[in-house]
């Protein structure tokens, strides 16, 4: 089975990079990686930790999407509540709240989720972003944890991939079949060959 090993990016999009930039990078302190573009297009990195990245589209016309509270029920179609950051302490969890409110941006209390504790505010774009620290001897990875009264048989099922739901592949893809394509970011190593790779 696949294994993963965090989330390589999460890709928003943005109307005003350098904004953007002063929130990830200078206020939080995540490093810009790599950034590419051209005018009315940009495509910037920033590194949350060793695995994983958050990436910002930046087009002509973004606005800032409207105010809505972490978690609030909507009606409609929607893709996306929140994001949630992990700290490795909870003083570094205070840490940030200072941060935030010493620039001027909005951040909740801290709130105890029992597995984690938790503040809430929101980017230059009106993103959602929480941060959170796992609480001490309260490990869900190590010892998942279902409180749901009203789970579905699905979810009474356990924790564990099930590999009998999905059917499996009948033939692995031969190695003669496997081309890869330049895609945007290839310029940073590639040039601009549209052959594949």
């Amino acid at each position: 089975m696949v294994r993963f090993n965090g989330i390589n990016h999460l890709a928003m999009a943005t109307g005003d990079m350098d904004s953007t930039i002063r929130y990830w990078r200078d206020l939080l302190g995540m490093r810009l990686v790599a950034g590419i573009g051209h005018p009315g297009y940009r495509h910037y990195f920033f590194e949350l930790s060793q695995n994983d990245l958050i990436a910002f589209f930046e087009w002509p016309g973004v606005e800032p999407i409207p105010e809505k509270d972490h978690g609030a029920p909507v009606k409609g179609p929607f893709a996306f509540d929140h994001v949630s950051f992990g700290v490795e302490t909870e003083e570094m969890l205070w840490e940030l709240k200072a941060r935030l409110d010493s620039a001027g941006f909005w951040v909740s209390e801290m709130v105890d989720h029992g597995f984690i504790r938790s503040i809430y505010s929101f980017d230059p774009n009106n993103i959602p972003v929480e941060f959170s620290v796992n609480v001490q001897g309260r490990n869900i990875r190590e010892k998942p944890v279902m409180a749901d009264t009203a789970a579905s048989e699905v979810t009474r099922e356990g924790p564990e991939p099930r590999s009998d739901v999905w059917p499996a592949p009948e033939m692995p893809i031969p190695p003669e079949a496997r081309k890869i394509y330049p895609g945007a970011g290839s310029e940073l190593y590639h040039g601009t060959s549209k052959k594949p790779l």
